[in-house]
């Protein structure tokens, strides 16, 4: 969104020659107004970045409480940046990524900066296959197993980044197995998936591998900043994911996807699907999965999951019914689908069981909150950040 040179002045509380200083240093962004060629409109999203910035230089404490809202970053990091639109692990765009790179490679990026770090040699741990955990969710059963696990691998509780890099590996193993409820693992995590859960279509393990890429980290998201706080106690990695799991699964962050299905349900009976869709609205409902805080332009991740269906599906009908309800969204909304809405329409098109969406996050996602214990063991330091106090005071 862009505005006046009168508006941005007067949102940032200055006058026009500093509003144009900002522009010059590149704080601000203009642009030429068409058919007026001596008139310039401003960025709103950096005049409001540079307002923000100037309140909490007046007020640090306002500046802590922002942090934790979409705000200013609070922690350093070096596995995901988040800029221009697109997403890149350690400098590489996670598109290209998902396209011609394994699932190990991008493990190995992301826990130790390069490619190439060589798993074959882990033990890796499994569970049986079996009707004892039958009905219960991916997290509820991953929950459950890690600790039981943790206790017999020694190796837990060596923190050094090498060591800890060869336990993540062993616990993205672990969930596959979990996930796939089969001690049966192929060399390849997506395959394994595959063989268990049997999707539609021949390039069903290809967008598997393609969305677990695409969760595997996405800066410091509420699960991700758990498990830094987890791994800044000094506990072990399968105690960091155990927590990640916890926070995954709230229907604000990873099972978001979980109402994403709920109206895919609902309006897949619909004679008119705008209707159905603005009905919801009029309720008070949202239309879960469009528009995310960080993507002006569209979640990229979504839209390179849905340019792989595309190529992979292109007459299915579960795809076309997705892509429609997405249409009249967006028309309704004015916003892109994210990759909570992308992971549903992908577990549809392959015609996997309700709650895969959430399996396909979690699993892709252990993988970040494993880079980032190891850089929170790195720092040495535990993440212990003081309350604002606004209750009662005591007595004088």
């Amino acid at each position: 969104m862009w505005i006046s040179a009168a508006d941005a002045a007067r949102r940032l509380k200055v006058n026009r020659q500093t509003l144009y200083a900002y522009v010059s240093r590149g704080f601000i962004r203009s642009e030429g107004v068409p058919g007026r060629p001596r008139v310039r409109r401003y960025s709103s999203e950096d005049v409001e970045r540079m307002r923000r910035r100037s309140e909490e230089r007046r007020d640090p404490e306002k500046a802590a409480g922002n942090a934790l809202q979409w705000g200013m970053p609070i922690l350093e990091s070096s596995i995901s940046l988040i800029a221009s639109g697109r997403l890149y692990y350690r400098g590489h765009d996670v598109s290209a990524l998902a396209r011609s790179r394994t699932i190990e490679d991008v493990a190995s990026l992301i826990w130790t900066g390069a490619f190439g770090c060589d798993f074959s040699e882990t033990p890796l741990h499994v569970v049986a296959g079996g009707k004892s955990a039958e009905g219960l969710p991916f997290v509820t059963r991953a929950q459950a197993m890690l600790p039981l696990v943790s206790v017999r691998d020694p190796l837990a509780l060596d923190l050094r980044p090498g060591a800890v890099a060869q336990a993540g590996w062993r616990i993205v193993n672990l969930l596959t197995s979990v996930a796939a409820e089969s001690s049966q693992l192929e060399p390849e995590i997506e395959q394994t998936l595959a063989n268990a859960w049997k999707p539609k279509g021949s390039g069903a393990a290809a967008l598997i591998r393609a969305a677990l890429i695409c969760c595997a980290d996405h800066e410091l998201n509420v699960s991700a900043f758990t498990a830094r706080c987890i791994a800044s106690s000094g506990a072990n990695p399968y105690s960091v994911v155990v927590g990640a799991l916890a926070a995954i699964e709230g229907v604000r962050h990873g099972g978001a996807s979980a109402r994403v299905e709920g109206l895919f349900r609902e309006v897949r009976r619909a004679r008119n699907l705008r209707a159905a869709l603005t009905a919801r609205l009029r309720r008070g409902e949202k239309l879960e999965g469009f528009g995310h805080p960080l993507y002006r332009d569209g979640d990229p991740r979504a839209k390179l999951l849905f340019d792989l269906l595309r190529e992979h599906y292109p007459k299915s009908k579960e795809l076309a019914f997705a892509l429609d309800v997405s249409s009249a969204c967006e028309d309704i909304l004015g916003e892109k689908p994210t990759i909570d809405y992308a992971l549903v329409a992908l577990t549809q098109t392959l015609k996997l069981d309700e709650g895969t969406p959430l399996t396909l996050f979690a699993l892709g996602r252990s993988i970040g909150w494993i880079g980032h214990a190891i850089e929170q063991y790195a720092t040495g330091a535990m993440i212990r950040p003081r309350a604002k106090y606004v209750g009662l005071l005591p007595p004088a």
